[in-house]
């Protein structure tokens, strides 16, 4: 039998099969003797194969995992030289963002969106909380969307508990397979209340003390749409490292920078300190945006150095 894993608990999992059947599953050890640096084997979204261990309760064995058409990756919190599947076999992801309570940097930003233009998925951010930006937000919020949308992102300005900006969001995830995600308390689990109202998933006010959102959802799990396709909720995350990325590969995940590249004196000019660097002169004419230029460069020095 063949189905899709639709939450994963790290121990256990749900799988749907083919007909709509919900099971409990866990996974064959040898899938944890594989010499897999990814701290958990299976993901939200793969696809699997499994054998029924019992009928009554519906609890199965997944035999195999199938190639993955794609993923979404991160640095593990508590392994740096391991990473964590954030959710596999994607058409797009949303990166819920607020400029305040709590405050989403565009470092986080762009992190998000280098990992997923390297496996090449579309990502949509949509900043939500509009209902209680001031001038200086709304200002700062004007320039990271002219600065995201000139380079081929969109960006969506939404008020979950104003119920203001919904419908555009809706429309994009109609039969898509589409990650979620975000810093905890941005109003992802308010905004697929409000999608799916039978949910009624756990949300918390921010932090009072520190400004930072409280996390309300535990595991990756995936949710069907009524109209079709599905939405997968991830809790939230408070860094976004980034791995199997080198330092000259970086820029070729900032859209902005490739036209540029193949105009720098050096080929593999890393547009810091090199003479004749296209990137660093497209900065300065203004065609790159001198914030996104700063998020490089901060990416840049987080990057190990592999030694071989």
């Amino acid at each position: 039998m063949t189905g899709t894993v639709y939450k994963s608990t790290g121990s256990w999992y749900v799988v749907k099969d083919d007909s709509g059947e919900i099971y409990q599953a866990r996974i064959k050890g040898i899938f944890r003797m594989d010499k897999l640096t990814s701290t958990n084997p299976l993901a939200v979204g793969d696809k699997v194969a499994f054998e029924i261990e019992n009928e009554l309760e519906k609890s199965v064995m997944i035999t195999e995992i199938f190639p993955r058409r794609n993923y979404i990756n991160r640095k593990s919190p508590s392994h740096r030289l391991h990473h964590h599947i954030v959710a596999s076999n994607l058409d797009q992801c949303v990166l819920f963002a607020t400029l305040k309570e709590p405050r989403t940097s565009q470092g986080f930003i762009d992190r998000f969106l280098v990992a997923a233009e390297s496996y090449q998925i579309p990502a949509i951010v949509v900043f939500n909380k509009f209902d209680i930006y001031q001038d200086k937000e709304m200002e700062k919020f004007e320039v990271m969307r002219s600065n995201y949308e000139a380079v081929g992102y969109k960006v969506l300005k939404i008020s979950v508990k104003e119920k203001t900006g919904l419908s555009e969001v809706m429309s994009l995830l109609n039969k898509k397979s589409t990650l979620i995600s975000g810093h905890s308390g941005v109003g992802k689990s308010s905004f697929i209340n409000y999608l799916l109202p039978d949910l009624a998933l756990r949300t918390k006010d921010v932090s009072g003390w520190s400004g930072k959102g409280l996390h309300t959802t535990t595991f990756a799990e995936m949710f069907d749409l009524p109209e079709g396709g599905c939405i997968i909720d991830t809790p939230g995350i408070r860094e976004f490292g980034l791995v199997d990325i080198e330092k000259t590969e970086l820029s070729h995940y900032f859209p902005e920078m490739r036209q540029f590249l193949h105009l720098c004196q050096f080929n593999n000019c890393l547009h810091f300190n090199e003479q004749d660097c296209a990137v660093k002169e497209a900065v300065e004419k203004e065609i790159i945006s001198i914030d996104r230029y700063v998020s490089y460069l901060t990416i840049m020095e987080t990057i190990e150095t592999k030694t071989y």
